[in-house]
């Protein structure tokens, strides 16, 4: 094997122009590691706050951006057992993505189901997982219960919406959208749909759960939504924060908090220890990974780009002009 390969390479943090496509040295494997070579890698906003300079990657791990994988294990470490060379994999890992070779964590990884392709199994470990992490592992959802996801249109709330459908019967799904994505969520099956370009999501929550506001809110907004996510957060109802792209500071008004018993809850997959994320793509794998084998879901896909066009990929997101995932085709 060859000792470097094709990838994106961050000449300077700031626009999507420092992102241009170049070669690295091949990833050494560790012991408990499995080198990839990547077929797809999807584009996710973590992979924008890096390239801006905001989101270093974990000690140890690549500072080439791309959260998650789909390929072919190639040269395993002296201690994995469980892999095979040539298995078709998609994999949840700490940066290297925008590759065309990437280490993963032995337990960072998954089969991909035969009825999935690259380009497909590609867009599930980042956003199914952290939808699947913050809705029902942390936020315990369950059927009765409302849920508002903000953001309708993106990668993880696209996940949310399927994993609601295949995971609760008759999901309490309440989606915000922008006026040109209302209807394309509404066709995701998706009975309450708000437009918060038009409407105060809060006062659409209250008609919706006729006052009693929502059990459980995911958000990726942060501080221009933190007042208004407490106001549509039902008594004993709790919000997980996983985005800031709002800002990072807010005023709490901590009275209310206490009155109406509501939890707060910070969460990040990155930079969990590796046991901890190997347990939750376990659990994940149990509980979701049969449904898409059984064609129960299939991610939704709005654009593939060549490697060499990461760039253009990045301003598409920045722009919030998709519906669904970006990805990266390394071939």
């Amino acid at each position: 094997m060859v000792n470097t390969m094709r990838a994106v390479i961050l000449k300077s943090h700031g626009p999507a122009e420092g992102l241009v496509l170049g070669t690295s040295p091949l990833p050494e494997v560790g012991p408990e590691q499995v080198l990839i070579k990547v077929r797809a890698a999807s584009v996710n906003r973590p992979d924008i706050m890096q390239r801006e300079g905001n989101y270093p990657p974990p000690p140890g791990e690549s500072e080439i951006l791309g959260l998650e994988v789909a390929g072919t294990v190639a040269p395993v470490g002296k201690e994995v057992t469980n892999w095979r060379v040539g298995d078709r994999v998609m994999a949840l890992i700490g940066g290297g993505g925008y590759a065309e070779y990437a280490l993963a964590h032995a337990g960072h990884m998954m089969h991909i189901p035969a009825v999935l392709d690259f380009h497909q199994a590609a867009c599930v470990c980042e956003t199914y997982i952290t939808a699947y992490l913050n809705l029902f592992m942390l936020g315990g959802l369950s059927a009765g219960q409302f849920a508002l996801v903000h953001g309708g249109g993106g990668g993880v709330t696209t996940a949310a919406i399927q994993l609601s459908q295949v995971l609760i019967d008759e999901p309490r799904l309440i989606v915000t959208a922008s006026t040109g994505k209302v209807e394309r969520v509404r066709a995701q099956g998706v009975l309450h749909v708000v437009d918060y370009q038009t409407t105060d999501f809060v006062d659409a929550v209250h008609e919706i759960t006729d006052g009693r506001g929502v059990d459980l809110i995911l958000d990726h907004i942060g501080a221009d939504y933190l007042s208004r996510n407490m106001r549509a957060l039902a008594v004993s109802g709790k919000m997980v924060l996983i985005g800031v792209m709002g800002g990072v500071k807010a005023e709490l008004h901590l009275a209310q908090l206490l009155v109406k018993r509501q939890q707060i809850l910070g969460s990040v997959l990155r930079p969990r220890p590796i046991p901890e994320k190997a347990r939750i793509i376990s659990m994940f794998a149990a509980a979701v990974l049969p449904h898409f084998a059984q064609g129960n879901m299939v991610p939704l896909i709005h654009s593939v780009f060549p490697l060499a066009e990461a760039a253009e990929a990045h301003r598409l997101m920045e722009s919030s002009g998709h519906f669904g995932k970006i990805v990266l085709d390394i071939d």
